[in-house]
Parts: structure tokens; C-alpha cells; sequence
């Protein structure tokens, strides 16, 4: 039973709670900041690529527990921050500078200041995480002070032991992500806690547009180009949030942020590591989800080649009850799914075993874009070799992302390779046969010509890191 509509939201900023009438559930959360004169956080790109309107969330962390989590408040909408609390560049200080912004005025971290804001709140998140490096500032551009003072701002901070009312709040806290069901300015914005809700939600409203991280969402949200009337946030779904491990198996929960996948798998998947590594910055990834990008069905997602180099499965519930496919099965066309209606993702579940007779598993993903963490990819890559005793492949998957209209697998170049020896003659076979395996198009980020001449190196690429020119004979290169 789904409770009744109310119409207002409740939430708290820098300790002090707000209630809300009538507002639009689908504002971003730096639009209302800066309505309501909180202007220190400030707008920039408004896509989340420079980290000028980073705010922190108070979230449960890998661990269960409450942790500060730098986040892009041009991303997320006004709803999801519904429960929760929120601290803003105004909120740190308590009389006198917090020590990371005492620390950006010593070393001179500020030029014009516009983005000394963005910068203050990552690293406040990251002094009480006990994680002040170079990854807690990669999602906050700089555009005149240069990093080197902003880096040495780090190192004043590094590795202190932080005692004050943010550090003890953690150890008081409890994070538990109410039940929501709000209407306001015409727009409806559920938030249910149970699978059975969210299915029973997709009944009453089969037009309702589906929300976890809001990290693409977001994107239209911040530019006001769509119009959302009923929407459905997946975040608060106990069955959506579960990750299970076991001997053979993975099952990571369609809404598990990725920074809680990069915590607690790291190590048991080298690509996926890899890929979460290059995937956008902190404030992005303890938002985005690996259903949502997976949902999205973008050619140029970042982790669905790694999916399908692992050979995963998604887990998809409806009122009818719960299947479990292929991801290979999954994409069907630019955008397009085999998600029915009123289905959701709820599980992707990756297997760790080798294939029979496999003694060796090779595995990594590439990523190439103009920059580094924080762009799109002209072409993702991520490849799987399983090999016996005397190194001949007994299975293999080869995915990319970027050369195709969905995230797409070389099969037959998979199946020529099977029963190959791993060595420099087999690698460059199969070159010749990747070379006409895809027909990328060209556009603003790479030609087509660029984007064929990476699918056939970056498995070059792979097979030389994983050791082969090294451990067989180099042989003449085509």
C-alpha cells in the first residue's frame, strides 16, 4: 500500500532543518541553494565536470556506516536530497576557519575564488575520511590558481585526526533513507524502501521516469530540457542495495553507488578496478549507480564493455516476477532495451570462476578520452582471455563501447581465437580480423578511422601488459 501524497519536503542544511512547500521535486539542488541565498556554492559548468557546486552529503559509506561524501549539487534533484542532510561552503566554519580552508589562505590555494567553494567541500569530506590526496580534488577544475598551492593546501591537512562536531557526528549517526511520496508545483516524486513498492508504483504510473543517482538524469534536469511529472527514485530499495559475494559469484544491488563497488570489490575484478578508477570523479561516482549505467544504454558507457567482458547477467524483476538474462542480450539497438514494462534492473551478478580446463584468467579495460577521469570516452575496451596449462585460449570476451549503437562484443573474432595459442602471431591475426569488426562513426570527440585503429591496439595494448611480448618470442609485426 502506497501511503498518501504529501506536500512538503524536509531536509536539513548545515544543521538546520527546512521544510519545504510546492516546490519542484526536480530542481537541482544548487538551484534551490543559490535561490535561497546560499550562494556560496556556486555554478559552473552545470554538469558536474567542474566540481564548483560540490556540496557534501552526509551518506552511508562501504562500511554501513555514516560517512561525509562530496557529491555535484548541479546533478541532484531537490527530492532526492528529501531526509537527508547537507553541508554547504557556509556551514564549516564555527567561528573561526575550518583547518582546510585556513589552510587554502596559507598556502594561497585562491586567485578570483570562484571555484575555492567546490574545492573547500571535497576536501572537508575527505579530512574526515582520512583520504586528503590528489583523487579527493580530481573533479574540481581550477581555472586560474594552479594546483600546486591547492595540492600543498592537501598536505597541510593530510593525515590529521580531526576532533570537533563534524567528526562526532559520525560517530553518532545512523544513515536510514526514509520512504518518500511527495507532490509539489504539478510533480510527483516517490522514493519506496521495498522492490514490491517500486513495481506497484510502475503499475499506478507506467509513464514514470525511473531515478537513482541522478548523475545523467541530471544533466537534463540542471538545463531544464525535459519536463518530469512522476518520477521514482530506486536509491532507498533494500533489494536494490545488496551486494553478495561468493566463490563463484558477485551480485552487486542496481543502486549500489560506485564508490561503495570500488570499496568493497577492489581487487576482485582487475578491470572493473581499472574502469571505476577512470569513471568521472568522487562527487560523480558517490551518486552514479551500476544499474544506471547500465539503464542509460549508452554506446559510450563506461562500464558495460567491462560487464561484457566478465560475461555478466542482469537480474530484472516486474509484477510477473523475476528473470535473469545476459547482459549480451540486454542492449538492442541505440538507447533501446530488452527491459519490459513496469520491469526494473534490480541485480547484476558476475562470475569469478575460469571456464573448464582454464588454469589462468587475463583480464583489464582501457579507457580513452581527451581527458582523464572526468570525460567521456572515445572508445572503452575491456578484455577477458582464459587460458589452459600450455596457453591456449579456452575462452575469451572482447567488448567495446563507443564503436558501435550499443556496447557490443567482437564474437566472431571470440570464436576464431578459441583453441589459439596466446602468443604474437594469434594477436596479430586477430588484428586483421578486428579491423573491419566495427563501424564507428565519426564525430566531434574522434573519426571513425581513429576509433577502428583503438579497438585493434587497445588489444595489442592488452596483450602486451599481461605479459606476452615478454614471455614469448617477439615475432614480425604486421
Amino acid at each position: 500500500m502506497i501511503p498518501e501524497l504529501e506536500n512538503r519536503l524536509t531536509l536539513t542544511i548545515n544543521g538546520a532543518t527546512v521544510h519545504l512547500k510546492n516546490v519542484s521535486p526536480t530542481i537541482t539542488l544548487l538551484e534551490y541553494l543559490r535561490n535561497s541565498d546560499r550562494i556560496g556554492t556556486k555554478e559552473g559548468c552545470g554538469d558536474g565536470d567542474c566540481g564548483a557546486c560540490t556540496v557534501v552529503l552526509l551518506g552511508q559509506g562501504a562500511d554501513g556506516k555514516a560517512h561525509y561524501q562530496a557529491i555535484n549539487s548541479c546533478l541532484i534533484p531537490l527530492g532526492a536530497i528529501a531526509g537527508r542532510e547537507i553541508i554547504t561552503v557556509e556551514g564549516v566554519a564555527n567561528g573561526q576557519l575550518h583547518p582546510v580552508q585556513a589552510a587554502m589562505v596559507q598556502t594561497g590555494g585562491s586567485q578570483c575564488g570562484y571555484c575555492t567553494p567546490g574545492f573547500i567541500m571535497s576536501l572537508f569530506a575527505a579530512y574526515y575520511e582520512g583520504t586528503v590526496d590528489d583523487v579527493a580534488v580530481e573533479g574540481n577544475l581550477c581555472r586560474c590558481t594552479g594546483y600546486l598551492p591547492i595540492r600543498r593546501a592537501a598536505k597541510l591537512v593530510a593525515n590529521q585526526q580531526p576532533c570537533d562536531r563534524f567528526a562526532e557526528k559520525l560517530t553518532q549517526t545512523t544513515i536510514e533513507l526514509p520512504a518518500l511520496n511527495y507532490q509539489g508545483n504539478e510533480q510527483q516524486f516517490y522514493r519506496p524502501t521495498q522492490l514490491r513498492e517500486v513495481l506497484t508504483l510502475l503499475q499506478q504510473h507506467p509513464e514514470a521516469t525511473l531515478v537513482a543517482g541522478a548523475t545523467d538524469l541530471g544533466l537534463e534536469m540542471s538545463w531544464h530540457r525535459q519536463h518530469y511529472p512522476v518520477m521514482i527514485s530506486l536509491e532507498a530499495a533494500e533489494e536494490l542495495n545488496g551486494l553478495e559475494q561468493t566463490p563463484d559469484w558477485v551480485e552487486i544491488g542496481a543502486a549500489v553507488p560506485l564508490s561503495t563497488i570500488e570499496d568493497r570489490l577492489h581487487g576482485v575484478f582487475p578491470s572493473l578496478d581499472e574502469m571505476l578508477h577512470w569513471f568521472a570523479a568522487r562527487q560523480v561516482r558517490n551518486r552514479a549507480t551500476l544499474g544506471g549505467n547500465i539503464g542509460t544504454a549508452s554506446p559510450i558507457g563506461d562500464l558495460p564493455p567491462v560487464l561484457l567482458s566478465l560475461d555478466a547477467e542482469l537480474r530484472l524483476a516486474s509484477p510477473a516476477g523475476e528473470r535473469l538474462i545476459p547482459l549480451a542480450s540486454f542492449f538492442k539497438g541505440y538507447r533501446q532495451t530488452d527491459l519490459q514494462p513496469e520491469e526494473v534492473i534490480v541485480s547484476v551478478r558476475i562470475h569469478t570462476t575460469k571456464a573448464t580446463g582454464a588454469v589462468t584468467r587475463l583480464s583489464q579495460s582501457y579507457k580513452i578520452g581527451k581527458r582523464g577521469t572526468d570525460d567521456i570516452s572515445i572508445v572503452a575496451a575491456a578484455f577477458t582471455v582464459d587460458l589452459d596449462a600450455s596457453h591456449t585460449i579456452v575462452q575469451v570476451r572482447l567488448a567495446y563501447g563507443g564503436v558501435a549503437a550499443t556496447p557490443a562484443r567482437a564474437i566472431a573474432v571470440e570464436e576464431w581465437l578459441v583453441g589459439k595459442s596466446w602468443n604474437t602471431a594469434t594477436v596479430q591475426q586477430a588484428k586483421e580480423l578486428l579491423k573491419d569488426t566495427f563501424s564507428p562513426l565519426t564525430d566531434l570527440r574522434a573519426s571513425a578511422e581513429y576509433r577502428k585503429l583503438l579497438v585493434v591496439n587497445l588489444f595489442e595494448k592488452f596483450f602486451v601488459e599481461m605479459g606476452g611480448v615478454e614471455q614469448y618470442p617477439l615475432e614480425v609485426r604486421a
